[in-house]
């Protein structure tokens, strides 16, 4: 016989969501959290939301807190070491010339090339 734990987050009386690990229930019940003080806050505003407006920004506002900090100011954003990374520029070079061009100079740089080796 298999035992199994799992993990249930219970929000009102109603089963939220299950998982297999208390770490990921304790997580999610910390951004259901979250999403309840959003939602109040938001219902004090002055700005008027639907019910179920209100519900999906908490929620979207609370899973992305990480990046609502960073547009907050009040964390720094995390580098990530990726090829196309926000901090390196992407620059694409446009020529006016045509292709044809390009392809001569290629030429005559591998000429060069050629020319000093046989020099050396």
């Amino acid at each position: 016989m298999a035992v199994e734990s799992r993990f249930v987050v219970i929000r009102n009386g109603i089963e939220a969501k299950t998982f297999m690990d208390k770490k990921s229930a304790d997580e999610y019940d910390k951004m259901l959290d979250m999403a309840d003080n959003l939602s109040q806050m938001f219902s004090q505003s002055s700005v008027e939301l639907s019910d179920s407006a209100n519900e999906e920004l908490s929620i979207f506002l609370a899973e992305h807190r990480e990046d609502v900090l960073v547009a907050l100011l009040a964390k720094k954003p995390t580098k990530v070491a990726t090829k196309n990374s926000i901090d390196t520029p992407i620059v694409e070079v446009v020529s006016d010339e045509p292709k044809q061009a390009s392809k001569a100079k290629k030429s005559k740089v591998k000429a060069t090339t050629t020319k000093l080796s046989e020099a050396s």
